[in-house]
């Protein structure tokens, strides 16, 4: 895979500010999910972007860290402005990371059916359980403080990212992913 798999992602018409903002909100907390339930750094994005060719816009830990920093939910945010091909790249780094891991997301899916059919919280499974601690600690550790947002809020938010990212790890993620994007930011316009 290259660069010029980026082609395959269609952008219908260029994002407006709001629209780009709204995409890079949604990828950031994509990757703090995988990175919460996997455990992987910026290291495993660095090697993927190598991997696929894409070292031209994630070249070191720096360029990841300022990718990272664009999110309007972050603390600290604007520091760089992301652009559509800097997402497509996230993306495509995004999707081939939970690629790696679809096994432990299809053990964590399996675990959150079972136990929301026999009527218990998702915290009685360790996996689970640490996923949503280190989510949750992330997610308040990096974002900014005036997001108003409650412990079952960040659950469901946190288990709503997991679901989509084992969608994500199948053969046409990106493309998914992509498109999940687009049509999620015209909903925010």
């Amino acid at each position: 895979m290259s660069s010029s798999t980026l082609i395959q992602f269609p952008v219908p018409s260029p994002p407006e500010p709001a629209q780009l903002d709204s995409i890079k909100a949604q990828l950031d907390l994509v990757l703090l999910a995988l990175e919460s339930l996997t455990g992987i750094g910026s290291e495993a994005f660095l090697d993927t972007a190598d991997k696929l060719d894409l070292t031209h816009v994630v070249a070191d830990r720096v360029s990841l860290w300022r990718l990272r920093q664009s999110s309007p939910l972050r603390k600290g945010k604007g520091r760089k402005r992301l652009d559509v091909d800097e997402a497509r790249s996230l993306v495509l780094i995004t999707c081939h990371l939970a690629s790696q891991h679809q096994e432990l997301l299809r053990r964590a899916i399996a675990l959150l059916e079972q136990l929301t059919a026999d009527g218990q919280p998702p915290h009685r499974m360790a996996l689970l359980g640490d996923y949503l601690d280190t989510f949750s600690n992330t997610y308040e550790d990096r974002m900014d403080a005036t997001l108003d947002i409650s412990a079952d809020q960040l659950t469901a938010l946190a288990l709503k990212l997991l679901i989509d990212l084992f969608f994500y790890s199948a053969p046409n993620g990106a493309s998914r992913f992509w498109a999940t994007l687009l049509e999620r930011s015209q909903l925010q316009r």
